[in-house]
């Protein structure tokens, strides 16, 4: 079925205009030499975020286990998850040696919701499921006071939307300048990371989060992401 949705003509990733497209692909040429990870730069969001009580974690499409690392650090026994077979297997084997780390290759909706967690993290993965049936999940999994912290992706829906990636395009080279003063090349020694498109708007994903999650924070960050804080009621 095609895609009928509508398209911003500003939006280099959208947009059929020759003008942007050429400025994009430019930004693209400069990116490439100083790359860096959108979504590890907001692993440091999440541990700072993370609730006192933390003695078990999961993590949700925990790809080569970065986040699992970290949150191992900070003292919890983590479960890390992904859908996807080759992630999981490159996780697994990272944490051979470490008894309080499991990887589980298998879905989110299979984990039990027995309220057994006290976080839930999901970098870049919950577009990549139903939305509201994950954070209704979500609720079941995290035990009272438990918490839930997502970054993620989502469609620009809105003129504000657009003004924050148009910020986070120019402003993407600077960070790479910063992080790596001279060109990098990053070496690909690993399986492809699982890609797919965001579905819902920044404002989609902020309605259903509020009507699902009532209390959830929501946040349009820079770079190209949100941010959204669940803390489940006390029992």
């Amino acid at each position: 079925m095609a895609d009928t949705r509508p398209r911003s003509q500003l939006d280099p990733r959208t947009t059929t205009n020759p003008v942007v497209r050429a400025v994009g692909r430019w930004l693209g040429r400069v990116n490439d030499l100083r790359p860096w990870n959108h979504n590890d730069h907001f692993h440091g969001w999440i541990v700072r975020r993370l609730p006192l009580r933390r003695r078990r974690a999961l993590d949700v499409g925990c790809g080569t286990g970065t986040l699992v690392h970290r949150l191992r650090r900070a003292g919890a026994t983590v479960v890390g998850l992904d859908a996807d077979a080759a992630m999981s297997e490159v996780s697994a084997a990272r944490f051979a040696g470490d008894p309080g780390v499991s990887v589980r290759h298998g879905r989110f909706e299979d984990v039990p919701a027995d309220g057994s967690f006290d976080v839930v993290t999901m970098v870049a993965s919950l577009h990549h499921m139903d939305l509201e049936a994950a954070l209704r999940h979500a609720a079941g999994v995290l035990a009272p006071g438990g918490r839930l912290l997502a970054v993620g992706l989502a469609r620009i829906g809105a003129p504000r939307d657009l003004a924050v990636d148009l910020c986070s395009s120019f402003l993407n080279p600077v960070v790479g300048l910063v992080k790596h003063p001279r060109p990098v090349t990053v070496p690909d020694d690993g399986p492809p990371m699982p890609v797919r498109d965001a579905r819902e708007t920044y404002g989609e994903v902020r309605e259903t989060a509020r009507r699902v999650l009532p209390g959830a924070r929501f946040r349009q960050r820079l770079f190209f992401r949100y941010t959204l804080e669940w803390t489940a009621p006390a029992s």
